[in-house]
């Protein structure tokens, strides 16, 4: 199979028929093509193999004014690019292979983590029940899977984008053994959990373009001579290979397609030699395009880090942060492409996703997309909208607190120590209730950023659409967590629904809800 010209990407056409494409009709029917129709790591991966094709084949767009002109350019460029490394997009064979490495053997003497055949292929996907992975969604851990060539292709990329850190066997490569001595580290892409953010256009091939860092940019971001060439140009004999290494792990085109695992599939497509592959450094000695910079306090310390996919905590809560516009490296701010991709007096899309990681143990993945207006990108509105969250958070708060109240009453105190978990646990599943529902108006806060005079001089969150829909969300949740079916709980639910309107001070905030 080669990725070039068989069809292994899954897509949906502009007239809402699902298809698959190989990477040069990703490029020459990319008009045609509305979206992918992928997973969300294996859209953050596919999305850097088609962002990498292009900005090799360009060998750029230079600058910004170089970037404006480019589209007629990008199709027969990067279509004239696959020809000439199509050799390198071969899944099997004697040859090169896409993200594979060529002079790799098991060290001998030593067994790799699966069975004496070598590692199943099945750990390539990382959302099925293999090894450490969980068996919670998938019940066919154990039993030789049978994959198709497309699958392994999709699967291959992501797993070099994504695969956690851990144990993994030791081989033989180029004669060298394999870094870590049995360990390895996160993936780029999953590194400090990190969550992504694309500009998505109206079609494949536009939202290709929106994607595209310049040289310029790479240089004002990373410094000089951060380029570089796609791995498959400079594949490394080995994990000490010099300026090769260089090349695959510190500069812009050799990171997106990251060469993480040192990985051969058996012709039969059903197991593979797997083991470490390159160490890449990251943030903040290397940010992500796509990565969001954000300020946390840690320890008492404001300190910058990655903003985190969160299973808990929705990506609409962090719009405020998605779409400040990045200026250095380490500054605050989201997708590099937005300090100068996007235009400052037109509305544009956001998909934003990742993969939940608890250190090596994946948990699941998110995803949302937005459309945001552009006044968004304004330090001001950023702030109102940073606001309307805050206020969500608050009436967060004081649900938590009215169902307390509400427990204590019927003789459940849920504020005794030893209660922590069970609390935890009650109030959770009420709050999950809550922010599900108010993530459903979402439109209805950004409707305020619009427009933020409707807030008036008072900040009156109550009297928005917004305001409005927390309110009926917060109410829902509290008389879904507090019954109301014996006199007991009668009263117990009246004594927490005034606590829920009480404010921290005491002071009766019942008029902000419509009757």
């Amino acid at each position: 199979m080669n990725l070039t010209a068989d069809p292994w990407i899954p897509v949906v056409w502009d007239d809402g028929k699902p298809g698959m494409v190989s990477l040069a009709d990703a490029f020459s029917r990319g008009h045609q093509i509305h979206d992918l129709v992928v997973r969300p790591h294996e859209r953050i991966a596919l999305m850097r193999l088609l962002i990498c094709v292009a900005q090799a084949a360009l060998d750029g767009p230079v600058d910004y004014e170089d970037w404006k002109t480019c589209q007629p350019r990008l199709v027969p460029a990067a279509l004239d690019y696959l020809k000439r490394w199509q050799r390198a997009f071969e899944l099997f064979g004697d040859g090169q292979r896409f993200l594979q490495v060529g002079d790799l053997k098991k060290k001998s003497g030593r067994q790799q983590e699966g069975d004496e055949g070598g590692n199943s292929v099945s750990k390539l996907d990382v959302a099925l029940a293999t090894g450490n992975n969980s068996t919670l969604f998938d019940n066919a851990g154990g039993t030789t899977r049978m994959f198709s060539d497309a699958q392994l292709a999709r699967n291959l990329l992501s797993f070099q984008c994504f695969s956690p850190g851990g144990r993994i066997g030791v081989a033989l490569w180029g004669g060298m053994e394999t870094l870590g001595r049995g360990s390895s580290l996160h993936a780029p892409c999953i590194a400090a959990g990190m969550l992504h953010t694309l500009v998505r256009g109206g079609c494949l091939l536009e939202t290709i373009r929106f994607n595209l860092l310049s040289r310029s940019q790479i240089t004002q971001l990373y410094g000089e001579d951060r380029w570089g060439q796609p791995v498959w140009e400079r594949l490394p004999d080995n994990a000490a290979d010099g300026d090769v290494l260089r090349n695959a792990t510190a500069t812009h085109l050799g990171r997106l397609i990251p060469l993480a695992r040192a990985v051969r599939l058996d012709e039969s497509g059903l197991t593979m030699i797997l083991a470490n592959g390159l160490a890449f450094p990251t943030y903040p000695e290397w940010r992500e395009p796509t990565a969001t910079v954000v300020v946390r306090h840690i320890k008492d310390q404001p300190t910058r880090i990655l903003l985190r996919a969160s299973l808990g905590r929705a990506p609409w809560r962090e719009l405020h942060s998605l779409t400040v516009k990045a200026i250095s490296q380490t500054s605050n701010g989201g997708p590099l492409t937005l300090r100068e991709n996007v235009s400052d007096d037109q509305p544009f899309d956001l998909w934003v996703g990742g993969l939940v990681a608890d250190q090596a143990k994946l948990l699941d993945t998110v995803e949302s997309v937005f459309h945001v207006p552009a006044a968004m990108l304004t330090d001001s509105v950023q702030r109102t909208y940073e606001a309307g969250v805050k206020h969500t958070a608050s009436i967060e708060f004081r649900l938590r607190r009215a169902i307390s109240a509400y427990h204590g009453e019927v003789g459940d105190n849920l504020n005794k120590a030893e209660m922590h978990d069970r609390r935890k646990r009650v109030q959770d599943k009420a709050t999950s209730q809550f922010w599900t529902d108010v993530e459903r108006h979402v439109s209805d806060l950004l409707a305020v950023v619009a427009d933020p005079a409707t807030l008036g001089l008072d900040n009156a969150w109550h009297k928005t659409a917004w305001g409005q829909a927390t309110w009926r969300a917060v109410l829902a949740a509290y008389d879904s967590a507090c019954p109301r079916g014996t006199a007991r709980q009668i009263r117990a639910h009246a004594l927490g629904r005034k606590t829920l309107f009480a404010a921290p001070d005491g002071r009766n905030t019942k008029q902000e809800v419509k009757a």
